[in-house]
């Protein structure tokens, strides 16, 4: 009996665990359709199947999801790229994260054209996102640098290329299939944008 008491313990914390999951992705789900303004706790409720009072208790509300849930894209980032890896490597990498989660990039994007909650973290999260992009500048710089790639282009530059090309499949993808002819989610597409990133960036001998 007293092995079956503690357990009982340890099944709530995971089934409340796998409940938060749920709420956390369909929330993924309607804020990438309908952004933060559009979408409703009860829409998420209900692709989670769960009471919409769940919602409230576990994370406080709308806000309270959107507000975890840019912590946990703000750590995908930071594993995103393998240590060691090339510029090529790099951007085949972003892709792949940006491409294979479609629902999180329109978030990202949503939040991107200011479709979020004014919140009292907001000046550290744009300062911790101006750090990271900053931070990949000049990552960008020092493959130039080191030989890498062509110092030719702005790092800027080159890094705001890369960014177009991933989030373009997200928020323009049937211009991007009229203009390419491909699926813009593809392994096809994806393949094209590296090779032809990695053309554009090469260092002449």
């Amino acid at each position: 009996m007293a092995s079956t008491a503690r357990r009982a313990p340890q099944e709530r914390g995971k089934a409340a665990e796998r409940t938060r999951e749920r709420i956390l992705e369909a929330a993924v789900e309607e804020f990438g359709a309908k952004g933060y303004a559009g979408a409703r706790t009860a829409a998420i409720a209900a692709r989670a199947g769960v009471n919409q009072q769940l919602i409230s208790y576990y994370f406080g509300g709308k806000q309270g999801l959107v507000e975890e849930l840019r912590r946990r894209w703000a750590r995908a980032q930071e594993s995103v790229t393998p240590p060691g890896a090339t510029y090529a490597e790099s951007v085949a990498a972003h892709l792949d994260a940006t491409l294979d989660s479609p629902d999180w990039s329109r978030l990202v994007i949503w939040q991107a054209l200011g479709d979020s909650p004014a919140t009292a973290g907001d000046d550290e999260w744009a300062a911790a996102q101006r750090a990271r992009l900053r931070e990949a500048v000049e990552r960008t710089r020092r493959r130039q640098e080191e030989g890498e790639i062509t110092g030719e282009l702005d790092a800027e530059f080159v890094l705001l290329v890369a960014y177009a090309l991933a989030f373009a499949p997200i928020a323009l993808p049937r211009m991007v299939e009229g203009i390419v002819g491909a699926d813009p989610l593809s392994k096809e597409y994806r393949e094209w944008v590296v090779a032809q990133l990695a053309a554009m960036t090469r260092k002449d001998p």
